[in-house]
């Protein structure tokens, strides 16, 4: 009895495992760029949000050794809107804060608290403890100790590199840079008698400081 099924029926894509694939494929990347492609030109993702700036040369390398360190992989950098993320960290993150993110760290788990939100909740020696020695504020933590980044100056990193790689990469998705020449070219004084501990610290304090602050100010002015 001849077959009456069509080329592109269920049937005939179902037995034929490389057609399935290819369709499955396809269909995956059609709704992907449904999906991803308009973010590219809606103005809350393209915009800054209120208070967000690039990070300064010192914030630039406490950021490439918190990447280096592997920090990333314990604490997410997100806030999300669910009512208990809000009441433990501060008010839930938006697009217009990653503008300058390059690459993100909004993460995807949390072996550690959320740090989004975590810039001047603590002082500077309070990082300073916690970094090398966890346990001293939070005796069943299980974050390693990072006693060694005291030790490691970081005057000589050539940050200029970085600021002018990322103001091509910016320069790309929004037609303008992130950093001025004479950011630039301030930028080694500020890494002058500092270690990869003060970058870091530096880097931990900025973290959702001016949008969160944009918002209280709004919220007063209301």
């Amino acid at each position: 009895m001849a077959s009456n099924n069509k080329f592109f029926s269920h049937a005939t894509i179902e037995k034929n495992i490389s057609i399935l694939i290819i369709l499955s494929i396809l269909v995956v990347s059609f709704a992907g760029l449904v999906q991803i492609v308009p973010l590219f030109f809606q103005h809350s993702t393209t915009t800054p949000a209120p208070g967000v700036k690039p990070l300064n040369a010192l914030q630039l390398v406490g950021r490439d050794v918190f990447i280096k360190e592997g920090c990333f992989g314990c604490h997410s950098q997100q806030v999300r809107v669910l009512a208990s993320d809000v009441q433990r960290y501060g008010p839930y993150s938006v697009a217009g804060e990653s503008v300058y993110e390059y690459p993100f760290l909004w993460g995807s788990r949390r072996m550690g608290p959320d740090l989004a939100r975590v810039g001047g909740r603590y002082s500077d020696d309070w990082h300073r403890i916690h970094l090398r020695d966890p346990r001293v504020f939070v005796k069943q933590s299980n974050m390693p100790a990072y006693p060694w980044l005291q030790h490691k100056d970081v005057s000589n990193e050539n940050v200029q590199n970085r600021m002018r790689a990322l103001n091509k990469v910016h320069s790309f998705h929004h037609g303008q840079g992130m950093y001025s020449e004479e950011e630039i070219a301030k930028a080694p004084e500020l890494l002058k008698g500092k270690t990869e501990e003060d970058a870091v610290i530096a880097y931990l304090q900025n973290l959702g400081v001016g949008y969160v602050a944009e918002l209280r100010k709004q919220e007063q002015g209301k």
